[in-house]
């Protein structure tokens, strides 16, 4: 039995050279401009909160979740994080997950991971900004817009990215635009609404026990230890339950498989803990346990650095 989670994100093989390079550069912008209005907005309940969120997001990600006709989802978490912690801040963390989840896990190619970059910490957090305060703004500070901006930005984040993945895969010459953009737009806009329930779930739990992470003008009464302990042990438990993650395939290895060019996916150049599975350990199950708390460590502890350097300069 397989117990590891698939590749989710695009491999090398699926873009044009141009087309990554491209995304390379306008990622790496974004990332500078990020860093420069992270570092002077970050207070002392952004650097814990965006330790664990990553923490969080990258074990999230490893819990695919059956959707329909034989495909399945995962968590991205531009919204959540959005949310809680700012866009400016939120795309340092997609950025390192998605960093950590290539480099080391092999999970999206080098080549591809400027796109990644772009789809999920770029396009995913700004279009998960501009939904959420555009519905906080209509609720006119009701406490419904809270929960129904996050459950919308959730959804129009998944909907909007995998429609520039489709974007970048019509202009590589993978896949024409009338054939990539509505069946990515189709699998994603059910795929969406997994994402929405698990970010109004999460939101939920943050407004019963720490409001003031969710209500902008409450004083933060809560102790940050809190934070750090229940993220983390949060993170820690998702990684324990990767195994059981659905071994359908995601939304764009299932239009990839679909539309005939999966085999265009180029294998790694090199290997530190491929998909998922901690080498040297004959048990699957266990494997991707290790694989996936070593993965939430590494990103808590890349991020917390990241976001201490800002804070000091």
């Amino acid at each position: 039995m397989h117990y590891a989670p698939l590749p989710m994100h695009i491999p090398d093989g699926f873009l044009s050279v141009p087309v990554s390079l491209i995304m390379w550069i306008v990622s790496l912008v974004a990332i500078a401009v990020a860093i420069r209005h992270a570092g002077r907005e970050l207070g002392e309940r952004q650097v814990p909160l965006m330790g664990v969120l990553a923490a969080a997001i990258f074990a999230g990600q490893m819990l695919n979740f059956s959707v329909a006709g034989g495909t399945s989802g995962h968590l991205m978490g531009a919204a959540i994080a959005t949310i809680l912690i700012g866009p400016w801040a939120a795309v340092l963390v997609l950025t390192t997950v998605v960093g950590v989840q290539a480099l080391i896990f092999q999970d999206g190619g080098l080549l591809a991971m400027g796109s990644n970059i772009f789809n999920m910490g770029v396009i995913g957090v700004a279009v998960s900004y501009f939904v959420y305060q555009s519905v906080r703004k209509i609720a006119g500070g009701r406490s419904w817009g809270i929960f129904a901006g996050g459950f919308l930005a959730a959804w129009f984040s998944i909907v909007i990215a995998s429609l520039a993945v489709a974007l970048q895969l019509a202009v590589s010459g993978t896949s024409p635009a009338n054939i990539a953009v509505p069946t990515m737009a189709g699998i994603h806009a059910l795929i969406g609404i997994g994402e929405g329930l698990i970010t109004l779930g999460a939101m939920s739990f943050i407004y019963a026990s720490r409001r003031d992470l969710l209500v902008s003008g409450q004083t933060h009464t809560g102790s940050n230890l809190s934070v750090w302990v229940v993220g983390l042990l949060a993170a820690i438990a998702l990684a324990v339950f990767a195994p059981l993650a659905s071994i359908h395939p995601d939304g764009l290895e299932w239009v990839a498989e679909q539309k005939g060019f999966l085999d265009l996916a180029k294998n790694p150049v090199y290997k530190v803990i491929p998909d998922y599975l901690f080498p040297g350990i004959s048990n699957e199950a266990l494997a991707t346990i290790i694989a996936g708390v070593i993965g939430a460590l590494l990103v808590f502890g890349v991020v917390i650095g990241i976001a201490f350097a800002r804070r000091r300069s």
